[in-house]
């Protein structure tokens, strides 16, 4: 009986298995945690750049979610909602714990810079160039100051609109943009000096 509940839970969408969780089913919150888990751990590792506390923000964040549920306005996505109990979380993290956050506001035009991953068969060889591109790539992610680096991640590993980037972080739209841009020139420097892009 439980196993077909939870495997019904699968099925229900986010808006639905909410209800369902306010309604007092805990299958439904089981859910919710089973889809997001993973990507909000990966998504707060990659801000504090630390294994262990980034599994300690993410357990607070989803304690944090549990009991404001029925706060939740299904106006908004739950996945938005869910990212931006996450990207507060981390911040809160890294204040508690002295890391200084860059808040660089850069005035400039909204541009693009986007690295091409090969999709497809690959041989051994060309599978091993392409997670060491990846890698690289991410080591260069995970160097820039954190305020960029979200923005990164939730522009191209989440892909959020612009709107639901505003509704994350709480910065005005100009400001995301522009901080975007900034931090793909700054990746794009990087990426230029070390020979991974030409």
């Amino acid at each position: 009986m439980e196993a077909s509940a939870y495997i019904t839970a699968r099925d229900l969408t986010d808006a639905e298995l909410v209800v369902r969780t306010v309604a007092g089913s805990h299958d439904g919150f089981e859910e919710l945690v089973r889809r997001y888990q993973r990507p909000i751990v990966g998504y707060v590792y990659r801000m504090l750049g630390d294994h262990d506390a980034s599994l300690d923000v993410s357990q607070e964040v989803f304690i944090k979610v549990y009991n404001s549920i029925e706060r939740y306005s299904s106006e908004y996505k739950f996945s938005t909602w869910l990212y931006r109990i996450a990207h507060n979380a981390a911040i809160d993290h890294l204040r508690r714990n002295s890391v200084h956050t860059h808040s660089l506001e850069i005035e400039g035009q909204d541009g693009a810079y986007e690295i091409q991953i090969e999709c497809g068969a690959r041989n051994p060889e060309q599978e091993q160039e392409r997670n060491e591109r990846i890698s690289e790539i991410e080591d260069v992610i995970s160097g820039l100051p954190p305020a960029y680096r979200e923005l990164l991640l939730l522009r191209h590993a989440r892909e959020l609109s612009y709107e639901e980037m505003v509704e994350v972080t709480g910065l005005p739209l100009g400001t995301v943009k522009n901080r975007l841009f900034r931090a793909r020139e700054m990746m794009r420097e990087v990426l230029l000096k070390r020979g991974i892009i030409r």
